[in-house]
């Protein structure tokens, strides 16, 4: 019950805040432009159509009375019109929550393994101090920090090309960054067979999951050795040491759960901050997921996709923070939720 009531009241506190954010939000989106500056200086177009897509978009309205009215359709579950290409008008919660599924896909599979590699590199380079080991991930993590993701991208597809040529000359198609897996379907796995459908998984995702992962991976493996170093010098290790455990007993059962907490919080950090749009190399691989959208509505100030991308993040946000909140409690019994 406590559980609960914790859950119900970190939710409460975050609506006024989502609510707070989005009125902000959508009042700076609303006054950087106008959403059919293009349209009105197309003479093709007439004041009659350009009047009435101006109402369907509600820009007929006031802000405050325009920032209701979609607060009040989105709750409803109208997220209301894009301006897609032109004078042609799209529903924005499919464009926005397809390019979620896009990179929701990608960024999913590349945080966890950075986690769980930082996670065990962080762990070995704090209880190997000093050592070769403990040398060798330093130097990784703070090149892998040096270095700009676009960097790692470009590097990664370069090589990519020279793997595919390979493939080629096997006789295959291109294997590393074949889009097929985009467009996968119950149909299309059925079809394919799953051995072929796991081959074009690792094809297409392998990249850009390299890509993020490296980043991530760095920063984890950092945290994960500096959290680790401060737990096993702790009071109750050296206690436990002294009562004769076993250097293994004493590292996994009372070090690493507690050691885990702060990787926990940059986790659910920085997987919300990612997912809002990994930008750069869904551009290098040519992902159509949250970043490229992010820029799109930017550059076309679309006002009503702008807000859904805007919505969807911030309750991500919330649920991992959420989550992160909840393995505290698991991680360490002393803290409580209540």
């Amino acid at each position: 019950m406590n559980l609960v009531i914790y859950i119900l009241r970190r939710l409460a506190i975050s609506i006024p805040v989502l609510l707070v954010g989005t009125f902000l939000c959508f009042v700076m989106v609303a006054a950087t432009g106008d959403p059919l500056g293009e349209l009105r200086s197309n003479p093709a177009i007439s004041k009659e159509s350009l009047a009435q897509t101006a109402h369907q978009l509600g820009l007929d309205q006031g802000i405050v009375p325009r920032y209701f009215t979609w607060l009040g359709n989105f709750l409803s579950g109208d997220w209301g019109i894009s301006i897609a290409q032109g004078n042609a008008l799209a529903p924005v919660a499919p464009k926005v929550m397809a390019a979620f599924g896009v990179t929701f896909q990608l960024v999913v599979g590349a945080e966890i393994l950075a986690l769980i590699l930082g996670v065990a590199v962080g762990v070995l380079a704090a209880v190997k101090q000093y050592s070769v080991v403990d040398y060798l991930a330093t130097t990784l993590a703070f090149l892998l920090f040096s270095m700009p993701i676009f960097c790692v991208a470009i590097v990664l597809k370069r090589y990519a090309i020279e793997i595919n040529g390979w493939v080629r000359d096997l006789g295959l198609s291109d294997w590393l960054g074949n889009p097929w897996l985009r467009t996968v379907s119950p149909e299309n796995l059925k079809a394919d067979g799953v051995g072929d459908f796991l081959v074009r998984y690792v094809g297409a995702f392998l990249l850009p999951t390299l890509s993020i992962m490296a980043i991530s991976f760095a920063a984890y493996s950092r945290f994960q050795r500096a959290s680790m170093l401060e737990t096993l010098n702790a009071d109750y290790v050296r206690t436990a040491r002294a009562k004769g455990l076993t250097g293994s007993r004493v590292v996994f059962r009372h070090a690493f759960r507690n050691a885990l907490i702060p990787v926990t919080t940059l986790f659910s950090v920085n997987f919300a901050g990612v997912l809002s749009g990994a930008i750069i190399t869904e551009t290098v691989f040519n992902w159509h997921g949250m970043g490229g959208l992010l820029v799109e509505s930017v550059t076309k100030n679309d006002v009503n996709v702008m807000m859904g991308w805007l919505v969807v993040i911030a309750l991500t946000v919330v649920v991992a923070n959420l989550i992160a909140d909840l393995v505290y409690g698991i991680l360490d019994p002393r803290i409580r939720v209540g």
